[in-house]
């Protein structure tokens, strides 16, 4: 592995009160292991695994393609913050890497292309076409294929958006020959049971406090798919509106 942990001080928490530090998860949280090539963060929106995920990125380097700056009705100054309390154990020194994010995809997608004006042979790396000319989940795929075909830290917060099943498939499927190389390593935050099922993979679930370790068939997401698969016409009655 390339990253072996990561340490969380919390004695370096600025505040209390303020997220991400008043998320008791993190307050209680010492450190993370990653003894596997893929590692997943799960658990509901707002349990923290996407602000870790981004935090391990910028304690390791990793530059975050920022989608601009917004207006926003009130502003949390300590909202990227949480990274100055975080410290990578490297195991064989720093590494390249990348942090995926679908939310902030178009604007790197947008710059590629810009770059591309002036040095088409950029898009070589991406299927030889823009990805601004591709189809959203096709461009997807074709930046993870380029992306993970080297040797490096791969960050990915939830990549299965706007992927189909059958793309996430694919999506695994690359995950596991990256990581049979033995010189890539990931960590994803992701709700895909398909993802989940990655052979090997450690998974941490951040609805507990602290986050632990489940195996496959222990995840909310694993069990709430089979459940619904299996007694689909119980689950839409439970969600039918009462009858007046």
């Amino acid at each position: 592995m390339h990253v072996r942990r990561i340490f969380i001080d919390r004695e370096k928490f600025p505040t209390s009160e303020w997220y991400p530090f008043n998320l008791e998860a993190f307050r209680r949280l010492k450190s993370v292991e990653f003894p596997t090539a893929v590692t997943f963060f799960t658990g509901e929106n707002g349990s923290g695994k996407s602000t870790l995920l981004k935090a391990m990125a910028r304690s390791c380097g990793v530059h975050i393609w920022e989608n601009g700056e917004r207006t926003r009705y009130r502003t949390n100054r300590y909202e990227n913050d949480l990274h100055r309390a975080v410290r990578p154990e490297w195991a064989e020194g720093i590494v390249p890497g990348s942090f995926f994010s679908s939310q902030l995809f178009q604007h790197f997608a947008e710059i590629l292309d810009e770059w591309a004006h002036a040095d088409p042979g950029m898009l070589e790396y991406f299927g030889g076409k823009s990805l601004l000319e591709q189809s959203h989940g096709q461009s997807l795929l074709s930046f993870f294929e380029s992306r993970t075909s080297r040797r490096g830290l791969y960050l990915l917060d939830e990549p299965e958006t706007a992927l189909s099943p059958k793309n996430q498939v694919r999506l695994l499927r690359l995950l596991i020959r990256a990581a049979a190389r033995g010189d890539a390593q990931f960590v994803a935050a992701t709700h895909s049971p398909i993802l989940l099922a990655c052979p090997g993979a450690v998974i941490y679930c951040f609805d507990t406090v602290p986050a632990r370790v489940l195996a496959y068939e222990e995840t909310e997401q694993y069990r709430v798919t089979r459940d619904f698969l299996n007694q689909r016409e119980r689950f839409i009655e439970r969600l039918s509106p009462v009858p007046a």
